[in-house]
């Protein structure tokens, strides 16, 4: 057994250049010894979970979708809105649970005036493409290179 309190987690914090994203968060399952998108195929935990708190006006990241994760967020306190895989809009507040399956894109907003505080629990893969429906980028997990995609003829350069 592995016990933790938050107050003894280090909290880790990421903006964007532009200032449009912002997030807070403490890593609660690399607290507790496991390893960040390492699962139970090479001795991690099969999922992680982080406490994770957006500042008014900001969002947590751009809207994507997962290939293969699914997260599940707990609303804790503070208000805010999740933009869905069909581009509607959700308004979040505490008590809210919600539950994004692989390939359904969404994004978090604090439409609030304090901090919007959650709790996101998500299942490891030993591998995971993210999406950017905005951007056509890709994110390659586990290398996490962010890349555009060009699309090409199966054979194309393999012969």
């Amino acid at each position: 057994m592995k016990k933790t309190n938050l107050s003894m987690i280090p909290a880790e914090h990421r903006s964007s250049p532009g200032g449009a994203f912002e997030i807070h968060r403490k890593h609660v399952s690399i607290a507790l010894g496991g390893q960040k998108d390492i699962g139970v195929w090479i001795g991690g935990h099969p999922f992680d979970i982080e406490l994770a708190s957006i500042p008014p006006g900001k969002k947590n990241f751009p809207y994507h979708q997962h290939a293969a994760q699914w997260e599940y967020y707990i609303i804790l306190s503070g208000s805010g809105r999740i933009l869905d895989h069909s581009r509607n809009w959700h308004i979040l507040s505490p008590g809210d649970h919600v539950i994004c399956p692989p390939h359904e894109a969404h994004q978090i907003e604090n439409t609030g005036d304090v901090d919007l505080v959650y709790y996101v629990i998500s299942d490891h893969h030993p591998a995971d493409v993210t999406t950017y429906p905005n951007t056509g980028k890709r994110q390659l997990k586990p290398e996490y290179q962010v890349v555009h995609i060009q699309p090409a003829d199966y054979y194309q350069d393999e012969e």
